[in-house]
């Protein structure tokens, strides 16, 4: 089968980006104090965090722009922005609790490795790369343009880095469509399988790499899973995997020159109450390194989630091993803790 360009909402480059806001919402009045009387009123029902339900932090007007994020998600440009939560009024812990209502109109928070972490906090602990604590998104160094592995990446937060640490967000769309018209011999080597390290989030007893494209479609539906560190290290790691051939090698540069470029990617300095969602089957993202204050209370710190969303697309068994099952709103994604039933959530005082 030759693949070709696909025509899609989620197909943008920066300048039509820039150009138009049905992918930001700034809140109301009304909307922040619906989300503050949802927090005062669960913090006053003493439940704990792991045991709150949607219904025990009850939206209205909020939903409504949830309603609109989900689907501009999925069937917009696959980027969302809602701003101008008062985060400043708010402790860390506080806004974890209102982050963690707000998630559970959004979708189903997953793990986002195998010790159960369903918030995450996105900050420069200044950790030595040989600590067992060490993960990029905790460093102040850059990351490349990557796919999480959840339907949607939610950020929230809480206070932005002295300089960088800027957001960067591509339509992998816009990539895949760009190499159908210049290069299609290497579009058809994108849809082909790669090899997969695990990353150490296997289950004891599963393989340590796995199969998968960059490109699948499904239905008609797009997707692309794009973490090109991953596969370097089942080429490091396994001598047994076969290696990548000069036209994998190329095809993947070429991802990565396209999505690099300013032409591709569109940046956004983010802002203390700033929500940005991205799909991540229909776009990829990054972040530039950041210069930190030495005032602990002031540096950067964000929260994350990983989240299954209710009208997700449907996936091609191509992506099994990852997302077991690929049917359309399934709740999927993220790795299964070793531990059953564990649920983390990080502490976010230092």
């Amino acid at each position: 089968m030759k693949h070709g360009v696909i025509q899609s909402p989620a197909d943008w480059r920066p300048a039509d980006l820039s150009a138009r806001d049905d992918w930001i919402h700034w809140l109301s009045d009304a909307e922040i104090a619906e989300v503050e009387g949802a927090f005062r009123a669960y913090r006053e029902s003493g439940k704990p965090l792991g045991g709150m339900e949607k219904a025990d932090f009850a939206l209205k007007a909020y939903a409504k722009v949830v309603d609109t994020a989900l689907e501009r998600l999925e069937t917009g440009p696959g980027v969302f922005m809602i701003r101008g939560f008062p985060v400043e009024k708010y402790s860390a812990d506080d806004i974890r609790v209102i982050y963690w209502g707000i998630g559970k109109h959004l979708g189903v928070a997953r793990s986002q490795s195998t010790e159960g972490d369903v918030i995450g906090d996105v900050r420069d602990l200044r950790l030595p790369k040989d600590s067992p604590r060490y993960r990029g998104y905790k460093t102040a160094g850059g990351n490349v343009y990557h796919c999480d592995t959840c339907d949607v990446t939610g950020l929230f937060v809480l206070r932005p880095a002295k300089t960088g640490g800027v957001s960067h967000v591509a339509s992998s769309v816009a990539i895949h469509n760009e190499i159908a018209r210049t290069r299609p011999d290497l579009l058809e080597v994108l849809y082909a399988p790669f090899v997969w390290s695990m990353q150490g989030q296997e289950k004891p007893g599963e393989a340590q790499y796995y199969e998968q494209p960059i490109f699948s479609l499904q239905e008609g539906h797009f997707c692309c899973r794009f973490l090109r560190p991953h596969i370097a290290q089942a080429q490091r790691r396994f001598p047994e995997v076969p290696r990548l051939s000069p036209e994998q090698t190329e095809a993947l540069d070429l991802f990565d020159a396209l999505v690099a470029s300013p032409e591709f990617h569109h940046c956004t300095d983010f802002h203390p109450g700033d929500l940005q969602l991205v799909n991540n089957h229909v776009t990829v993202h990054a972040r530039t390194p950041f210069e930190d204050y030495e005032d602990p209370a002031r540096r950067r710190h964000l929260l994350r989630m990983w989240l299954s969303v209710p009208n997700s697309r449907p996936l091609s068994p191509l992506m099994a091993h990852i997302y077991h099952d690929q049917r359309p709103g399934a709740v999927r994604g993220g790795f299964p803790p070793h531990v059953a039933g564990t649920v983390v959530f990080e502490t976010t005082e230092m």
